[in-house]
């Protein structure tokens, strides 16, 4: 997956979205009967739809994430009810708070970490063993011994540490602080939307529970917009599986299909592909085929002109320009064109891969590296009237087989012969 700074926007933007509408709907201060009913039943509803969306696509560490949250928001939910109906706490409700601050960053950190790597029966039975016993043990010594639990969850260890501030008990934010970097690791080494919801989801966690006998609702709020994030980062997720490609981050060709169908009345298909990569994929293997298919997929995503790459299928690749005219267009094909063929890749022996960096770049600037390079061919076709996007797709890949009759490395509109200003050789080295 890319790691592009647009990327890793995307990732964390619904969930910062649902987090700011969270907040902003916690200050609301006086609420309508609507709202304060939706409020209500809110989480229990987001835990049923957004838990039976999880389980129709087997992601038992999003479905567990969700259960714990509401398994908190319920006991917490419990104890503001009594205290808006009362005035006044319950007796157990200090022990309670103190044991959901510590357990719910606890658990959260764990099952958000904990990826699906076995049998999916054996992993749900696994993970629900492990919320049954915390939750067993809690329970049990919450029923024994609350006062001996009370003075042990709220003891100061670290006079030093403690702050006026601090609203929650000190045990818990160490707890907070290990399962945000826990997490901050985990999106770091493996950036997706799914990791992105977790550390906002933290972090909305974090703010709300010292809200919870303060703001009314914030607690109802607060879980349900954690438990959405959860959801919709599964959402996300399946669009990207359903309409982007994996090896080289492209859109792919449903997204190219879609696209298709909203392009208007003027528009450009352009068909590039690249030159003898069946015959560089046997000489140099596999691995770098992929190399080199993610090297002409970064080049062409930087296409100018309006235009937007996306993975055809094999070595193929579509370019769409809304709203363009071919003369418009050429002049960027043509420069993407050159500055793929003018690119070298350094291929290393994959035996001697260096251990780190340095080492890495002492090699790559040394004569122990191969240098290879490879060029693409460009048909390019534009809308007529009465022409179909489907039609104007194939005209592009016939005019690609002209590029490739006309000597490869070339741009060739359709229904022109004439060959590029450059021919390369595909492969060098």
């Amino acid at each position: 997956m890319p790691r592009s700074s647009a990327v890793r926007i995307s990732h964390f933007l619904p969930s910062l979205l649902l987090l700011l509408a969270g907040l902003a709907a916690a200050y609301i201060k006086d609420l309508n009967v609507f709202f304060t009913s939706l409020f209500n039943v809110l989480p229990t509803l987001v835990l049923l739809l957004g838990g039976a969306y999880c389980a129709v696509y087997r992601r038992q560490r999003e479905l567990f994430l969700m259960v714990t949250v509401y398994i908190a928001y319920f006991l917490l939910d419990t104890q503001t009810d009594y205290y808006r109906d009362n005035g006044k706490v319950r007796e157990d409700a200090a022990v309670v708070f103190h044991l959901c601050c510590l357990l719910l960053p606890l658990l959260f950190g764990v099952f958000a970490a904990w990826q699906e790597r076995t049998h999916l029966f054996q992993d749900m039975v696994a993970r629900f063993a492990v919320l049954l016993a915390v939750g067993s043990v809690a329970l049990g010594l919450e029923q024994s011994y609350p006062q001996a639990l009370l003075m042990w969850l709220s003891e100061i260890r670290w006079p030093a540490l403690h702050g006026a501030w601090m609203s929650l008990i000190q045990l818990s934010y160490p707890v907070f602080i290990a399962s945000f970097l826990l997490l901050s690791w985990q999106y770091w080494r493996n950036p997706r939307p799914l990791h992105a919801a977790q550390l906002v989801g933290l972090v909305g966690l974090f703010w709300a529970l010292p809200k919870t006998f303060i703001l009314p609702f914030t607690l109802n709020i607060m879980c349900s917009q954690v438990m959405l994030m959860i959801a919709a980062a599964v959402a996300h997720e399946a669009y990207q599986m359903a309409f982007r490609d994996e090896l080289t981050g492209l859109p792919g060709r449903r997204a190219l299909n879609e696209r298709m169908q909203r392009l208007g009345r003027n528009y450009v298909l352009a068909m590039s592909d690249v030159d003898h990569f069946k015959k560089f994929n046997d000489t140099h293997g596999h691995d770098v085929g992929d190399q080199v298919l993610r090297l002409v997929a970064s080049k062409l995503s930087k296409i100018g002109g309006g235009g937007r790459a996306y993975r055809y299928g094999g070595e193929e690749f579509a370019l769409v320009f809304a709203g363009k005219t071919l003369e418009e267009c050429m002049p960027h094909l043509e420069v993407i064109r050159e500055s793929i063929a003018t690119y070298n890749i350094q291929l290393r022996n994959q035996d001697s891969r260096p251990q780190d960096d340095q080492q890495g770049r002492q090699k790559r600037a040394g004569s122990g590296a191969t240098s290879v390079s490879v060029t693409v061919s460009i048909g390019v076709a534009e809308r007529q009237e009465q022409r179909t996007p489907e039609k104007v797709l194939k005209s592009a890949d016939e005019a690609l087989y002209s590029a490739k009759g006309a000597g490869r490395n070339c741009v060739v509109a359709f229904g022109q012969t004439r060959r590029g200003a450059v021919r390369m050789d595909a492969a060098a080295g």
